[in-house]
């Protein structure tokens, strides 16, 4: 009988590897043991690797960072001894940023279009509570200075001044001790936020917290005291701080929370008596000292390069400004260019004694004050706002740039002549190249006539100075000095 034949499932392994195993095995073997010299390599000895690859490489434009950094640098007498390669030039370096004025760009990415982006048409003041408006619905508010800073409307940073000025009483605790190091455009902006936003107005306390230093805190602990002084010693005086500081917004303030008086004494600090000694040389040590003598000194102006300054009043509080203290404030300021003077009353040194009455000596009863009830209506006499005007153009010599926004009542001071004194517009403002004359208001759809052709007459006054100015100047061979009177259009309601 045939014997069943199993055919085995597992057969004895072969007694050598097959050539592409021992290959695999041997390449495994090598691998592993460069990997555990690569391991055991110092840092010194991967750096000579890379130096060496570099020289190999030769002049290859293709070269990683890591290479790049790690070439050394070689004399040139000793590269040409050892006849080593050029050292190749660093790459060049990213190029600054700067904005439209040329100042120099944070580092980081570009802020988003919306946060810098001015609109056309945009301005600062949009708030419902500015009431007076003018030629096509805009109120005067929308239209600040020539020059100054202002954020856009609805961009981020009009929308945090806005926060900012209407809970300015909890702000000013809060962050008094930071106001003082904002940027200058940002203490500018907050200024004329302040005085249109919050509900008492810019106070002369709010300017200090802001162009001023902060106070030193007093602490019991002597380590917390040497710190404080530290502090206050790293600030820069004001006068370095504010260098920069050229454009002042004060509408809507003076008058209902600020002074002019106040704000002079501020901004320009009276006269200090300084002790100087004058005495002669001492023959001996022994001898008594003589009395030092006190002269005045110099006082630092606040804002030394101040050249824009708006003094816009709210209507309802013009009664409470004084054209003496403005005369005063004046002579501080003969480098300023532009000012605003919309809604100020008309000029006069006493506008209190309209209607006052004096007896004389003999017995007669005469007006008190250089302005009556009927200098203007009935005499069309000018005389006292002349002469103030005249004093105002004595001090501000330099200005380019004049807002009369709803001072069109009193516009024929600008043209008028009384005996041989009249404004000058070809010497003192000489320089002046635009007059601001808007109304100040719009027109309702149910103005009477009466009331619309007092609104033609302020258009129409602002027409008359600007022939007037350009016929004087024309009359002194300065005719190439053009004056442009901005207004509303006629009939425009």
């Amino acid at each position: 009988m045939p014997k069943k034949r199993h055919q085995k499932q597992y057969s004895k392994p072969q007694s050598t590897a097959p050539a592409s195993l021992s290959s695999s095995t041997a390449a495994s073997r090598h691998n592993s043991h460069h990997d555990d010299q690569q391991q055991n390599r110092s840092v010194n000895e991967l750096l000579a690797d890379l130096r060496r690859a570099g020289l190999r490489d030769g002049g290859s434009s293709q070269i990683r960072p890591a290479e790049a950094f790690v070439q050394p640098t070689v004399p040139p007498a000793i590269r040409q001894i050892l006849q080593l390669p050029e050292t190749p030039a660093p790459p060049p370096r990213r190029p600054v940023r700067v904005d439209a004025t040329g100042r120099r760009l944070p580092p980081g990415p570009a802020p988003p279009r919306s946060w810098v982006s001015r609109p056309a048409g945009s301005g600062l003041y949009s708030d419902p509570r500015t009431l007076i408006e003018f030629g096509g619905a805009q109120n005067y508010a929308q239209r600040p200075l020539p020059g100054m800073v202002l954020p856009a409307k609805g961009s981020l940073m009009d929308l945090v001044l806005k926060g900012f000025a209407r809970t300015w009483d909890w702000q000013v605790e809060y962050c008094r001790y930071i106001l003082y190091e904002l940027p200058t455009r940002v203490r500018g902006a907050l200024l004329a936020y302040i005085g249109l936003y919050s509900e008492k107005g810019l106070t002369l306390q709010d300017m200090r917290a802001i162009l001023l230093p902060p106070p030193p805190l007093v602490y019991e602990d002597d380590e917390d005291s040497h710190y404080e002084q530290e502090r206050q010693r790293g600030f820069l005086p004001p006068g370095v701080v504010n260098d920069d500081f050229s454009c002042l917004d004060l509408s809507w303030s003076l008058g209902r929370s600020l002074k002019i008086r106040e704000l002079s004494d501020f901004l320009y600090p009276p006269q200090a008596a300084a002790v100087v000694s004058t005495a002669d040389p001492k023959d001996s040590w022994d001898a008594p000292d003589d009395e030092p003598t006190l002269e005045p000194s110099i006082p630092a102006a606040l804002l030394p390069n101040l050249t824009r300054l708006s003094l816009a009043l709210d209507p309802e509080h013009a009664h409470n400004v004084s054209w003496r203290h403005l005369l005063s404030f004046a002579t501080h300021m003969p480098n300023l260019t532009h000012l605003s003077l919309a809604f100020w009353p008309e000029p006069s040194l006493t506008p209190n004694a309209k209607l006052a009455t004096m007896v004389t000596a003999q017995g007669q009863v005469v007006q008190y004050g250089a302005t009556g009830p009927y200098s203007h209506s009935l005499d069309n006499d000018w005389t006292e706002a002349i002469m103030v005007l005249n004093r105002l153009s004595k001090s501000l010599y330099r200005l380019e740039h004049l807002d009369l926004t709803g001072c069109g009542l009193w516009a024929s001071a600008l043209w008028s002549k009384s005996g041989h004194d009249m404004v000058d517009w070809v010497g003192a403002w000489g320089k002046v190249e635009r007059i601001v004359m808007y109304a100040g208001y719009k027109l309702g759809e149910e103005a009477g006539s009466s009331e619309r052709a007092r609104y033609e007459m302020v258009t129409e006054n602002a027409r008359r100075v600007e022939r007037h100015v350009r016929g004087r100047r024309a009359e002194k061979g300065m005719g190439k000095r053009g004056i442009v009177v901005e207004t509303d259009e006629e009939g425009k309601e």
